[in-house]
């Protein structure tokens, strides 16, 4: 049985302030029955982490590079990232593609680093608003499953976010159908190449303007194992209620 997970996406946002909704967040999860996950920005990893300690929510971060040290001013490696408190770190996300030119095989090398350094590693997909009216969704997701997602994978190392870019905090959500028709696809194409075991044992996420108000019909969609949020993550008086509607799923 796969357990259900909320991972919350702060992007670059939250400052020392922002910890007080951590906390309030924290405060009021310990019935929580799904797998909750907050991304820090990095320079409040280690201090949420440590709020966090002992208490139903665990602390991840939102990238890594693919080698384990070096000369890479500016990045944090995967060993970085577990020795500051992280357990997960979410790879390619379309804003790391877009604003980095990350290809897929880019967030393959990163992902095997995640998980040489004992982190799950949330690996994104999605396609922009053009590949979906052009009807190339499937295709398009299909190759970056294929090529971001190593040999190796399973459903204790590896996560997948379905997250179409044209979703991403426009507030524009696809039907029940579209992502339905999205999840199921990856899990048959997870199947094919991986075998049953894996596939069944792998969760998948959605994310995209998940909200409140459309989380429980969300989840309660085909192969919808719980959800990658952006804005909604970052108060707990939003996130919460996401959280609740997953519980109940």
């Amino acid at each position: 049985m796969r357990q259900k997970m909320a991972a919350g996406n702060w992007k670059m946002n939250g400052t020392s302030a922002a910890l007080a909704e951590l906390e309030t967040l924290i405060q009021g999860q310990h019935a929580a029955t799904s797998e909750l996950l907050i991304c820090t920005p990095a320079t409040l990893l280690s201090r949420a982490a440590e709020l966090a300690a002992d208490s139903p929510v665990a602390i991840g971060g939102q990238d890594c590079h693919a080698a384990t040290s070096g000369a890479h001013t500016g990045d944090l490696s995967s060993d970085m990232l577990k020795d500051a408190g992280a357990t997960a770190v979410i790879l390619g996300h379309s804003e790391r593609r877009a604003d980095h030119s990350e290809t897929s095989e880019d967030v393959a090398a990163k992902t095997k680093s995640a998980w040489s350094a004992g982190l799950i590693a949330i690996v994104c997909l999605g396609e922009t608003l053009a590949e979906r009216e052009s009807g190339d969704t499937l295709s398009v997701v299909g190759n970056q499953l294929a090529a971001s997602l190593p040999d190796g994978a399973t459903g204790q190392n590896t996560v997948i976010a379905y997250e179409p870019v044209w979703a991403i905090g426009t507030g524009k959500v696809p039907s029940l159908a579209q992502i339905a028709e999205v999840h199921d696809f990856l899990r048959q194409a997870l199947t094919t190449r991986f075998g049953t075991e894996m596939a069944d044992a792998t969760r998948l996420l959605y994310g995209g303007s998940v909200k409140p108000g459309n989380a429980a019909e969300i989840f309660a969609t085909s192969n919808v194992d719980g959800a990658l949020v952006g804005g909604a993550s970052l108060k707990a008086a939003d996130f919460s209620p996401i959280i609740a509607a997953l519980d109940a799923s």
